[in-house]
């Protein structure tokens, strides 16, 4: 059995790299099984996950005549949800903005705070505490924390439009592209390399284990 998941593995893995030469039916078949196995996949962990505990398991509570006063009270939630299929309807589609609008105020009441803290307060805590070590740190992280204020003060000043980028806040703003051009050549970097990485490990996986079952 461990055999035969090896060579569908190899020839999945042939199919998608088939497309090096050109689109093919190979290809194609590749592809469009991993996007219905991925799709099934999330059906069946939603219905497990998501629809059985909260939505399924308490109206079978409530019909059983065993609920408790909580599980009448997510018969509201449930309710909601259930206003999606209102878009199946063209005379009730219009029910569909309630729960699209409770889920977006639900979904930015929670992702605002954390995108505050993780990508602001986080960052300047980040940039400044180094200079609170000043005495425990190496010439190297001096440097380098010295650069890190640099590069944000003069990408900041890219982006900031109330003055024109003429003079120092010109210069300041042409010091903060070629760090922004750093920036995104380093993520680059790092998603081809995360990329050869992919490579180099099928390719390990065709030699060792599909070859190895052959010879």
């Amino acid at each position: 059995m461990e055999t035969l998941g090896i060579w569908i593995a190899a020839f999945l893995t042939l199919c998608i790299y088939s497309f090096l030469y050109r689109d093919n039916p190979f290809y194609r078949f590749a592809e469009h099984l991993f996007v219905g196995v991925a799709v099934g996949y999330g059906i069946v962990v939603q219905i497990h996950q998501g629809f059985i505990p909260f939505a399924w398991r308490p109206v079978e509570t409530i019909i059983s005549g065993e609920a408790s006063p909580m599980d009448f009270i997510k018969l509201i939630p449930i309710a909601i949800g259930m206003l999606f299929f209102a878009r199946l309807s063209p005379r009730h589609t219009w029910l569909i903005r309630y729960p699209l609008a409770i889920l977006i105020g639900i979904g930015a009441g929670a992702a605002i705070p954390n995108v505050l803290q993780a990508d602001i307060f986080a960052q300047v805590r980040g940039t400044l505490t180094p200079f609170s070590q000043l005495g425990t740190l190496g010439a190297g992280e001096i440097i380098g924390a010295a650069l890190m204020v640099i590069g944000v003060i003069c990408t900041l000043t890219y982006f900031f439009f109330s003055v024109e980028h003429r003079g120092a806040v010109g210069g300041l703003s042409k010091i903060g592209i070629a760090f922004l051009m750093i920036g995104f050549g380093s993520a680059f970097g790092n998603t081809v390399m995360g990329r050869v990485a992919l490579l180099i490990q099928r390719v390990d996986f065709l030699i060792e284990d599909w070859l190895g079952t052959i010879f």
